[in-house]
Order: structure tokens, then sequence, then C-alpha cells
């Protein structure tokens, strides 16, 4: 008798889909723990820029005679902090104070680096702006609903 032996070649169909069901079960385990990952980078990153900006608005404060930056005729609160200034909080190439940060951060949770500037009553700035500054108060804080209480 000639038999021919049948080598078996490939997967049938159910081990496919055990090894598909397997696959799923941990994608749903390490996706979510990704995107937390990612979330905890983003509030750090953010509690972060606002300790170096809160820190550089008080320095800023002590080195021109109690006034907050943005204060002075003619020169944003950005500019304030990225600028070399006079003691009279104006911008100046050759002023001895400054700049207090290289460049101005981020927002990591709407990626905006404008600051809404604002004087008077604490409020915020309506999640328009990456950031919110009260000149009055020197309050710096993240100008989205989220994270507005930090």
């Amino acid at each position: 008798m000639n038999h021919k032996t049948h080598s078996r070649k490939g997967f049938t169909l159910v081990e496919i889909l055990i090894v598909v069901i397997i696959l799923g079960i941990l994608a749903a385990i390490v996706i979510p723990q990704f995107t937390e990952a990612s979330n905890d980078a983003r509030e750090s990153a953010l509690a972060s820029d606002l300790q170096t900006v809160r820190s550089q608005v008080e320095l800023f404060k002590v080195q021109h005679k109690d006034s907050y930056p943005g204060e002075a005729d003619g020169i944003t609160f950005v500019e304030a902090l990225t600028q070399k200034t006079k003691i009279d909080g104006t911008a100046d190439a050759s002023g001895a104070y400054g700049p207090y940060l290289q460049t101005f951060p981020t927002n990591p949770f709407n990626d905006l680096a404008t600051v809404d500037v604002q004087a008077g009553a604490d409020g915020l700035g309506g999640g328009n702006h990456g950031w919110y500054y009260n000149t009055t108060t020197g309050k710096f804080s993240p100008d989205d609903d989220a994270h507005s209480a930090l």
C-alpha cells in the first residue's frame, strides 16, 4: 500500500481566532495604561511649567520694585519674561535684568502658549489661551477648564 502522509501546513480557523482573542484581551489591558501615562506626563509638565513661570514672576517682581511683569508701558507679559529689561520693567537689550525664560512654555493640555492678561478680580480667561495671568494679584495659571485651579 502506498500511503501518502499529509503534512499539516498553516493554522485552523479556531487557532487563529484564539490568538486574535488573546491579542485583543492584551490590548484592552495595555492601551489604557499608555493613555494614563501620557496624561500623567502632561500633568507633570504642566506642574513644572507653572512652578518655573511662577518663580520667575516673583523674581521679576523682586528685581523691579514690586512691579509684576507686563505692567510697564509697551511691553507684554511674555516679552517682560523673555527679554532683558531695565529696573522700570521696560524692554531694553542692554538692560540689567532678565531674560527670565528662554522661551515661553506651551500649555500641554491645549497646546497654546498665549497668555490672557487681565487686571482686577481673579477669573479665568475663558479657555482661549494657554495661560491666564492677573496683573493685580500676580496669579499665573493654566487657561483650560480641567486645570484652572492649579
